[in-house]
């Protein structure tokens, strides 16, 4: 069991064997009072390594992870990826009242349960989440994924595209509802079977809070200040457009982290991709272990 979760929170399940072999075990942790779970994978032995903490984008959830908590507990990291609220196994809400502020409680939640060494990866809107937890929570480093930029780093909004926004959206908003094929066009390194996976979990009914998406189009700020000191690794898409590689190299410059782009990968891909995840998993372990995290 992890040294920073009590034993009571964990409950074990199965024992699969990693990517590259090794055993691995599956866990999870609830946070009953808030809904939450929590998917654990954990080495089969017990590791010095730095915990890490997994945190999603919009639609998605921890089974967008399920390809890294593979690789990094079956070389001898535990990784725990959340579920927000209303989102996958977390308790169900009103999520047209929902706010960031709402998904960053969650977030630091479970830094509470996980412990305050732990590695944030964020991915996407997630990303934002690990920033701004990281400005009141200790954290032992940070890596972004195709990150949302902070409100210093976006250009002005303007009102009719906030007005654009559903208070509740779903994959159509994002252009995913549509032939698999269409979809591929923009996002080459996905392989039909990625894509059809990840429309599937996305999910018919729209389910995710676009007071959220407003707010980060509005722009949050981020204390640099509070944030000296960690290390950072931003990583950036270059397939789709979603937050473009130039955007990340900004995000990089303004943080002081290290910069690595991946031009032939979309944003999906470089979490779930079948044949792209694990050039991107193979970088965030090279910058964990130069950390010695």
């Amino acid at each position: 069991m992890s040294e920073n979760v009590p034993d009571e929170l964990h409950v074990a399940r199965a024992h699969p064997v990693g990517a590259n072999g090794r055993p691995i075990r599956k866990d999870e942790i609830e946070i009953p009072e808030r809904g939450l779970y929590v998917e654990s994978w954990m080495p089969e032995r017990r590791s010095r390594r730095r915990p890490l903490l997994f945190v999603h984008g919009e639609l998605t959830g921890s089974w967008i992870w399920e390809r890294y908590l593979s690789y990094f507990a079956s070389r001898g990291w535990e990784g725990h990826a959340l579920n927000l609220r209303n989102h996958f196994w977390s308790a169900t809400t009103d999520i047209s009242v929902v706010d960031f502020n709402d998904y960053l409680d969650d977030v630091l939640a479970v830094l509470e349960r996980v412990g305050y060494s732990a590695v944030v990866v964020g991915h996407g809107m997630g990303g934002l989440l690990a920033l701004k937890a990281a400005e009141r929570h200790a954290v032992g480093a940070i890596v972004l994924l195709d990150s949302e930029l902070p409100r210093d780093l976006r250009p002005p909004v303007r009102p009719h595209e906030l007005r654009e926004i559903p208070d509740v959206y779903g994959r159509d908003h994002i252009g995913w509802e549509t032939l698999p094929e269409k979809v591929q066009r923009d996002n080459r390194d996905l392989t039909i079977a990625d894509i059809v996976r990840l429309q599937h979990l996305f999910g018919q009914k729209p389910h995710e809070s676009g007071l959220v998406e407003r707010e980060i189009r509005e722009g949050i700020a981020i204390d640099r200040a509070r944030l000296t000191g960690i290390p950072m690794l931003v990583v950036g898409a270059g397939l789709d457009g979603t937050a473009s590689a130039t955007g990340a190299e900004r995000l990089a410059d303004w943080l002081g982290g290290v910069y690595e782009p991946f031009g032939a990968h979309s944003h999906y891909g470089l979490v779930i991709g079948e044949s792209s995840f694990q050039q991107v998993a193979d970088g965030v372990r090279a910058f964990l272990e130069t950390h010695r995290m």
